[in-house]
């Protein structure tokens, strides 16, 4: 009764014990591509408010922005970025640093042509217009001269407000459940075990004393020989011995 016991809880043991812990190879986790949406023609963009230049699509129900030549999605907790809105995503590793400018209510005010108490007189961008003039519009910082961003009588925050504002948003995005779950569904690839490399004995060390006395070894006295006729260099020479 007891070697069934036993027999049972080490076939338990072994089952629970996950394959690739026991074998010490690599994982690797496949992370799967979003969704196709589906668009009628290339979409229309509004650029949001006190964001370095951050578009967003507003007439599709998901998260897609254009910023710095990229478009970029958010989907399943995780990002992705092509430089095509439709198709070739691939995944970002990190939240892209804009998102934390971006209002979450961004959508609430669009709808209500609204930002914080003033009239937000936004501009749809056709998808054309924004590839031939997103780069002249950042570096001339064009909707902020052009009426901070069509909001009226807005004054855009201070640096200060805008860094406390972006660590404020940064933490609401990690308690997230979709941050959360990314998080939690991220799997450690095990370290690699490493070849033991033969250890090579050293010698042992011996006293001091005694390996100064094997090192010394017994001078054999050289025949002094005659220096070569001539005139001697200088404090180099020795002086011939008299017969």
């Amino acid at each position: 009764m007891k070697k069934i016991v036993l027999a049972t809880f080490l076939l338990a043991l072994i089952i629970s014990v996950p394959i690739p812990t026991m074998a010490g190879v690599d994982v690797n986790v496949s992370i799967g591509l979003p969704p196709a949406i589906v668009f009628a023609g290339p979409p229309d963009v509004v650029v949001i408010p006190d964001t370095n230049y951050v578009y967003a699509a507003p007439d599709i129900n998901a998260d897609l922005y254009f910023w710095n030549g990229w478009w970029w999605r958010l989907w399943g907790g995780r990002w992705y970025w092509s430089h095509y809105y439709d198709r070739g995503w691939n995944y970002y590793n990190y939240a892209p640093s804009f998102y934390f400018d971006v209002d979450p209510g961004w959508r609430r005010h669009y709808k209500n042509r609204n930002w914080y108490g003033h009239r937000w007189n936004y501009e749809r961008i056709p998808h054309k217009r924004l590839q031939q003039n997103w780069k002249s519009w950042n570096n001339d910082r064009y909707w902020e001269r052009k009426g901070t961003w069509g909001v009226r009588n807005y004054k855009p925050r201070s640096e200060k407000q805008t860094q406390q504002l972006r660590q404020e948003r940064q933490k609401q995005y990690q308690q997230r459940p979709e941050f959360q779950k990314q998080r939690q569904g991220q799997v450690q690839q095990p370290p690699r075990q490493q070849q033991r490399q033969p250890q090579v004995q050293q010698p042992k060390q011996q006293p001091r004393g005694k390996v100064q006395q094997q090192q010394r070894q017994p001078q054999v006295q050289q025949p002094k020989c005659s220096q070569p006729q001539g005139r001697p260099e200088r404090g180099g020479g020795e002086k011939q011995d008299r017969k």
